[in-house]
This record gives C-alpha cells, structure tokens and sequence, in this order.
C-alpha cells in the first residue's frame, strides 16, 4: 500500500448492524421468494428496526447526554456521528422498503389481490365496513382531544396513532385535534372484505376502516370535517433497574423498571409525510419532542412489521414457503426410552429439521420415570403457552425436585418470565433468583437419575432457546449427552445458581461465560497461529450471530497474518473488515439470511488435523464473554461432528442466500460462473439430514 493510507480495520457495531438488516430487506426485495413471504422479511426489516431504536440508537442518545455532562468520557467514536450516520441510513432504507412494499403490491394485484383504501370503497363494500367497524372496532377506540391531554408520556411505545385535524361547523378556522390508537394490540391489521361479482380480494388497513368512519365518532361533538394523519412513537426500552434499594428485591425492581419503560424518552417519530407543517409544530410542542430527536418522515400506514401477520387465507399455495416436514431421528423411535439411547450414544439435534417435541418427550419422560430424582433447566425466553414448562410443572406434579432458572432480564420478556416464575412457584417448582447485572442465557437441561444406587447424570446444551416456536424459525443445535465429564459440569453450573459461592467453579471440559470463554478461544486462536508458523495444517470456522470483541478480532487479524485459514459465517453485526490488505487476506466472511433465521455457534479448530468441534451460546460479544452466563459444550462423537462439518460446509458453499460481507460491500453477492449448479445451504442441509434420518422400515 504505497499511499501509506492506514486501512479500515473495524466496522462500528451500529452500523454493521444496519449492514444486517439491509440484508433483510434484499431478501424482501428478491423476486425469487414466495409473494407472501417477502410481506415477511418486510415485516422483519420494520420489527428489528424499531428495536434498534428502542435499544441502540437510545443508549447513543443517552451517550451524547452523557457526554455533554462529563466531558473526559472517552469513547472510540463520536455518538453524534453515528447518529447522523444511522439517520440517513435508516431514511434510505425505509424508503427502498417502500419501494418494495409498492412493487410487491403490484404483483399481488396480479394475482387479484388488491389493497383498497377508504375513498375506493363501493356501496356494497362501505356497508360492510361501517357494520365492521360498529360490531368490532368501535369498542376499543378511545380518543384523545389533545387540547386536554397532557400527560404524553403515556401513549404506547410502537403503536401506530393516527391524528386527527378536525373542524367544527360553529368554528372553521380553530386547530382542533384528536389522536385514536389503532388497535392492532386487540384486532388484525388487515380485514378482508367480502367478494364482489368480480371475484377480486380486496384488503383494507384496519387504519382505513377507522378514517372511513371517522364521523361515526366525531359527528356528535359537532365536527363536520375530518383528516387523518399516521404518526409513531420509538422510546428508550433500557432498563433502569435499581439493584442497589436494600428494601426491593431484584424481581420488584425489575417490575418497577418495567413500569418506567413504557414512559420512556421519545428516540424516534414518525410522521404523515402529507401532515401540514403548522399540525406538526403543533404536535413536536405538545409532545415536547426535541429537533434533535430522530424526525422521520413516513407514509399513510406505520409498523409495517404487521406485515408478518398478513391474511393466510388470501393466499394460494406457492405465495408461501412449502410447510417444512420436520424428521424423525431413528434412535428415538417409538417405544424405546430416550434416556436409554442417550446413555449409548450422543444425539445432535438440528432445528428446524428435526422436532423439538424430542425436548418435550424427554421432559416428559423424567417426568414420569420412578428412578428419575431431579429436573433442572435454564429458561430465558419461553414460547406463549410453553409446553416446556407444563411439562416442568407436571415432574413437579409427579414428586421430582424441580429447580428452574428463570432470567428476569431477557429484554422484551421480563414481563412473560416474571409470570411463568410465579406459576412455577405455585406448582412447587423452585425458581432460582435472577443475578443483578449478570444475564443467564445459557440454555441447559440437567436431568438425575438413580441408577444401581448411583446419580446419572443427563443434559441438553443448546445454541438456541428450548422454545416449541422459535425452533420452528430459527436454525439451532441441541447436543442430548450422558457424557459423564460433560454432566458433571452442567451440574456445576446449576450448583453455582444456586447457592451462589464466592468461589466459581473451575471447568475443564465445558467452555463457562464469565470463567475465561475469551480465554479459551484466544488459546485455540493462538495454537493455530502456532501451527501456522511450523507449516502445519492450519485453519478454523467460526459461526455466530454477531462478532465484535476487540480481542478475539485482532487476534483473528494476527492469525490471518501468519497464513491461518479463517472462515467466518456470521448472521449480524461483524466489526471485523475480512478484507483488509496484509491484515486479513487469509479471512472470508459471509452472512447468510433465507427462510429461517440463522442462530446457532459453532466452532471448529482444526487442531493439527485432529479437528476439535464446539456449539454454544455465546457469541463473541464483550457482553457474552464477561457478562453473562454462557455455556459452550464439545461435541466429540465422530458421526456428528460429521454433520456439523456437512452444515458449515454448506453454508460455505451457499452461492444463493449468502452474502460476503467486506468493508465496501457488507452484502455482495457471490458471483456464479455460468453453468455452476445453485446451492442455497438451507435446503441442501435439510436434503442431507433427510437422507440421514430415515427409519429404516421394521419386519
């Protein structure tokens, strides 16, 4: 580099970040996807955005009012800058989104299917709106004269309200306005109306519903005339959970921080692009929002993120993905005892190919078993109507000592997990207490056995949530083991919850978040840069969600530099530039979003050509390495090191969902030589495990 220009090492974490979502949005915008299902990565794009705002893009604020306050803050980056950044990215995607939105409402039109508004509605149709509107809406509509309203801070974070700019027949010229909150929380987004003659389907915005019968509502105060303008509101979701009042305990305050979320600053709002000028002074000054607040003009409709939910009864078949077939794993036939297999042999499950319900049965089985003692197990985010924990409750039912780690911490479910602790408390469950400013994001089942007058231990370790919906859409791994050095470490695990010793517990065999995971990979990183340097074979694959801890990054940069071999698949944020000049010529990088989201971590070293095989679930983050409890396990069986091996092989080879990030290109397309057969990673991964899983048909 003769310039003697320095390159760019490092990417800002909030904006490779935004890196990630663009690729969302690409998947939306490919015309190779099911109709419907591009709806879905619309839904997506808009669902994490407004978190990113809700957790990112308000700590930056608060870092700004921080820094204005102290000024010897040191920080790497300018959070002002980032702002600006953010801002202009965020406009410029929400913009190509709409774009997308228009397009794909143009190709449903082509399957007759149509959006309709309020001023397209025939006799017929308007007739069924206002009986819809009287027999359905009108019960949860209860609106704001903003003349008498002050107390803004209670207006719901994320709703989509609609202003309402409305003239009095005895006073023309007065500003009176009125804001409604859409009621999406109670009612579908979208209502299908009726088919007419021509057998079109027509959707309608619940949001028009409401702007057709707005003198429904109005008339009677003596308002003539009525204009409706969507706005939003994007708050700081952070908790401030005081740890330190003596009198509380942590649960109370995380239920008091709960509280103060839903009053939290205004980050970001959302306008009515066609709201006049003087209506939004008006509403900035009553609302109290500042200029430097995040200002974004939007369009008719908000939260477009209900797109996920859009009518499934509107759609033919190849609108949407075929219904996966999830298999069935031979060792688990029925009538043999899942303990049993496990005690001969490891088993890997791959979601969302294989079932969880395998979780659910083991569960179950414990339950049940005479010889089973104790059920303990790691909870950070539970489906709904969780059959993990009825089957949990139903152990504790059946006389087992059952003891659940509950994290009151995991953001956006504090509330459904203080719930499900309290209804775990009450079936006699004992629920361990959440650690002040240490998540538990582990995800662990240990089960006790007595076995000839001896504990047997059983465990699950995970990469993702043991959630019957979440495995249905997210791509994870879960390692069933009777392996006695690795239970024994789980039930170290669970020992330290529970009573909480000064002195942590030291682990050979399993890799323990806060204990020295950085530690350990460092090591595996060093070793490799050791074989490098000897000649020796070299290389290594990381899989993770997000990849930014300034260690583990420039000590992969070091590894690239002495000729180590570094694959990298990471699904979100990666500060780490693979394409830098001299420091990292020897690291590719991909990100690969399709039909499920991709979650699992995987690493593998190649340790001098005796390969060594990790699943986890810890990224490699500051904040999983030092601030939380994670667990990472060895998979040492051969046969399912195998098909970790064939996953990541795969997805390495995926010339259709992936996307090589690289510091002037975070989402290049792979360029496909004419004649060269697509692989898309997902499918290919599911073709092999179905070849692989096949029972073979008894006598």
């Amino acid at each position: 580099m003769k310039s003697g220009k320095k390159p760019i090492l490092h990417i800002n974490r909030e904006l490779s970040w935004l890196n990630f979502n663009e690729r969302v949005l690409l998947e939306a915008e490919d015309p190779t996807v099911p109709l419907l299902e591009r709806f879905t990565f619309l839904g997506i794009f808009s669902n994490n955005l407004d978190e990113f705002y809700r957790v990112r893009v308000a700590m930056l604020k608060r870092l700004v009012n921080l820094h204005e306050e102290v000024s010897n803050l040191e920080l790497d980056y300018d959070p002002k800058k980032i702002l600006r950044e953010i801002h202009k990215r965020t406009v410029l995607q929400r913009h190509k989104a709409d774009e997308i939105y228009n397009n794909i409402c143009e190709a449903l039109a082509k399957e007759n299917i149509y959006f309709i508004n309020e001023k397209k509605l025939n006799e017929e149709q308007g007739t069924f709106v206002r009986q819809y509107f009287k027999d359905t809406v009108r019960q949860f509509l209860f609106p704001i004269m903003l003349d008498q309203f002050s107390n803004f801070s209670n207006l719901h974070d994320n709703s989509t309200y609609m202003v309402i700019d409305l003239t009095h027949q005895n006073n023309p010229t007065a500003v009176n306005l009125a804001l409604i909150e859409v009621p999406t929380r109670h009612l579908p987004r979208f209502v299908v109306l009726p088919q007419g003659q021509d057998k079109r389907c027509n959707i309608m915005y619940i949001d028009d519903v409401i702007r057709y019968c707005l003198g429904d509502i109005f008339s009677v105060l003596g308002f003539i005339k009525y204009k409706a303008y969507a706005i939003k509101f994007t708050r700081d979701a952070e908790l401030d959970i005081d740890s330190n009042n003596v009198s509380k305990s942590f649960l109370e305050a995380v239920s008091d921080s709960l509280k103060q979320r839903s009053h939290g600053d205004t980050v970001r709002f959302i306008y009515d692009a066609g709201l006049p000028k003087n209506l939004l002074s008006n509403l900035l000054k009553k609302f109290g929002i500042k200029k430097r607040d995040s200002l974004e003009k939007g369009g008719v409709y908000n939260n477009t993120r209900d797109l996920i939910n859009f009518p499934q009864s509107i759609c033919n078949k190849k609108m949407r993905y075929e219904p996966l077939q999830q298999l069935e794993v031979a060792d688990f036939s029925a009538g043999k005892s899942m303990l049993d297999v496990i005690r001969e042999k490891d088993i890997l499950l791959h979601y969302p190919y294989d079932r969880f319900q395998y979780i659910i049965d083991l569960l179950r089985e414990a339950s049940i078993d005479p010889a089973v003692r104790a059920i303990k197990m790691t909870i950070y985010r539970a489906a709904k109507n969780s059959a993990v924990i009825n089957a949990l409750i139903n152990a504790a039912r059946n006389g087992k000592e059952v003891i659940v780690f509950v994290e009151f911490q995991a953001r956006f479910d504090e509330a459904a997990n203080i719930g499900w602790a309290a209804r775990m408390q009450e079936e006699g469950i004992r629920v361990l207490p959440s650690i002040p400013g240490m998540k538990v994001h582990c995800k662990i089942i240990l089960i006790r056995r007595k076995e000839n007058n001896t504990n047997v231990y059983y465990s699950a370790i995970g990469t993702g949530n043991p959630n019957e919906i979440t495995t249905r859409i997210y791509c994870d791994e879960h390692l069933l083991t009777a392996d006695k050095s690795i239970t024994a470490e789980v039930n170290k695990v669970f020992h330290w919850l529970d009573d909480r010793k000064y002195q942590l517990p030291k682990f050979k065999h399993l890799v323990v978040s806060p204990l020295g995971t950085r530690r350990f990979f460092l090591e595996k990183i060093n070793k490799e840069i050791k074989n490098a340097k000897r000649g020796k074979p070299a290389w290594m694959i990381i899989k993770v969600n997000n990849l930014m801890d300034k260690k583990l990054v420039k000590r992969l940069q070091d590894a690239s530099a002495a000729g180590v071999k570094i694959n990298l698949i990471v699904r979100g944020i990666c500060t780490l530039v693979p394409d830098a000049l001299r420091y990292s010529d020897n690291i590719r990088a991909v990100r690969i979003v399709d039909r499920f989201l991709e979650h699992s971590r995987v690493f593998v070293f190649a340790n001098n050509e005796s390969p060594e095989y990790y699943i986890g679930s810890s990224d490699w983050m500051e904040r999983n390495l030092d601030y939380r409890f994670e667990v990472i396990t060895p998979v040492r069986d051969k046969n399912l090191q195998n098909e970790l091996w064939e996953m990541l092989q795969l997805q390495l080879k995926d010339n259709v969902k992936s996307r090589i990030i690289s510091a002037n290109h975070p989402n290049e397309k792979i360029h496909v030589p004419k004649g060269t057969p697509k692989l898309a990673a997902q499918n290919e991964f599911y073709l092999f495990l179905k070849k692989k899983r096949q029972i073979p048909e008894t006598k």
